[in-house]
């Protein structure tokens, strides 16, 4: 079925006009999409979006991974409503910062405080700040094979938009590849006594190798250097406790965000006493400016953050999200299979955070193909530039999703026969998020 977008692609042009990129985060850029097939969304609710044009999409990756629980959740909503009914912010502290705190401390017992804020990118980036305040060290060592940190320069620098950003700051961040402790312990004796902290997500696609987080974490107490964890996917998503839960590693640091305010502007840094207290009032060393926002104490936030982890909690979210992923792979994988690509269309990551892969003929990441399986999606109706699960999706969603990706798959056969993805592609391919030029 052909979508006709004129008014999506009208509003485009106009948000392109006012907004760098077209979009507030370039991962929702329109390039990011089919020529001509980039929706602009009106509302959503639950699983489903409807766009500017009026079509109906089932939707993966809500609000970049953060709307866990479905769009317009009751409780969530309610809950923010009740406090925008009883102010947004005042000149001193609301209760609700208290009930937020212990509410977060309960459910995320690793940790010994936490200081809320709106965004990850502050949070990473003042665990950071604490980290080289704490050993008085320079260099932040970050694992290579992880996407993204934070939008500040410690990081963006190391990538291929680094433009803006000094040598002498991109110089003071090293790497180090996932999974290798020899490769981890070889940077740190290189770097002896210069590392502040390991900065990493506890997994992303694969699992942590036998015995990898705790030897991580050996290795941060024998080199003095604060290990960190960003949790802002796996929180939640892989129980409600984060990964730091699910696998039985303490972090000195960590991060939230996304799954904690379900579409709310809300996260949270967490961590040991004898860290977070550096930033406080009750430190007998040099102060740390830490988290300072006018906004991270929003009581309407904070209010949907409770409610999100009560939800967690009480209803089984992570169970729940982990047994949708695992209906939505096992389709994909069967409908791959049957239209002879099961190598080339691959479901990959923890069932609650599952992503796929477009591999051409030689089985390497294809720009073209993905816009292929994308154009088809969209035209099947599913907004899925990915495979993640909200808890609002059904069963029958989940099907459906399968019985559109085995059409795609079959024009992706297609595509793989003719050698050519060309004719399929419908305009340009889709682009990375992070290249040097347009």
């Amino acid at each position: 079925m052909t979508r006709h977008l004129p008014r999506s692609m009208r509003a485009n042009e106009r948000l392109h006009a006012m907004i760098p990129g077209g979009a507030h985060t370039y991962a929702k850029g329109d390039d990011q999409y089919p020529e001509n097939l980039a929706p602009v969304i009106s509302h959503g609710r639950g699983a489903h979006v409807w766009d500017v044009d009026g079509h109906e999409y089932i939707e993966y990756g809500s609000g970049l991974r953060a709307v866990s629980l479905g769009h317009v959740h009751p409780r969530v909503s309610e809950a923010a409503k009740r406090e925008i009914d009883r102010g947004a912010n005042f000149a001193r502290p609301s209760i609700v910062e208290e009930r937020a705190a212990t509410k977060f401390l309960e459910t995320v017992p690793t940790a010994e405080m936490v200081k809320f804020a709106k965004n990850g990118s502050d949070a990473t980036t003042a665990a950071v700040k604490l980290a080289r305040a704490a050993t008085g060290r320079p260099l932040v060592a970050i694992c290579r094979d992880h996407a993204f940190f934070s939008i500040d320069d410690w990081f963006i620098g190391t990538t291929a938009m680094s433009s803006g950003i000094p040598d002498e700051i991109t110089g003071l961040t090293v790497s180090f590849p996932y999974g290798d402790l020899a490769a981890t312990e070889e940077l740190l004796r290189e770097n002896a006594g210069r590392v502040a902290c390991l900065v990493l997500e506890a997994s992303t696609q694969l699992e942590p190798p036998a015995g990898y987080l705790v030897g991580l974490r050996e290795l941060a107490d024998r080199y003095g250097c604060v290990l960190v964890f960003d949790e802002m996917i796996t929180g939640f998503r892989w129980s409600e406790a984060g990964a730091q839960g699910l696998y039985g590693v303490t972090p000195d640091l960590s991060t939230f965000g996304k799954a904690l305010g379900n579409g709310f502007a809300v996260s949270a840094l967490a961590g040991k006493r004898e860290l977070m207290e550096l930033g406080g009032l009750r430190t007998a060393g040099d102060r740390v400016f830490l988290l300072s926002t006018t906004h991270g104490a929003e009581t309407h936030s904070l209010a949907a953050a409770i409610a999100v982890i009560e939800t967690y909690t009480e209803e089984g979210i992570a169970a729940r999200l982990h047994a949708l992923g695992d209906r939505l792979a096992a389709g994909v994988r069967e409908v791959a299979a049957s239209a002879g690509v099961e190598e080339h269309v691959v479901v990959r990551g923890r069932a609650s955070n599952l992503v796929f892969a477009t591999l051409d003929a030689e089985k390497k990441p294809s720009q073209d193909y993905r816009t292929l399986f994308l154009r088809q999606l969209v035209t099947g109706g599913i907004l899925g530039p990915s495979f993640v699960v909200s808890s609002a999706l059904s069963e029958e969603d989940v099907d459906r999703t399968v019985e559109v990706v085995s059409q795609a798959c079959l024009v992706y056969r297609k595509a793989l026969d003719a050698d050519d993805p060309a004719p399929w592609l419908g305009g340009r391919s889709v682009k990375p998020v992070f290249r040097r030029r347009v």
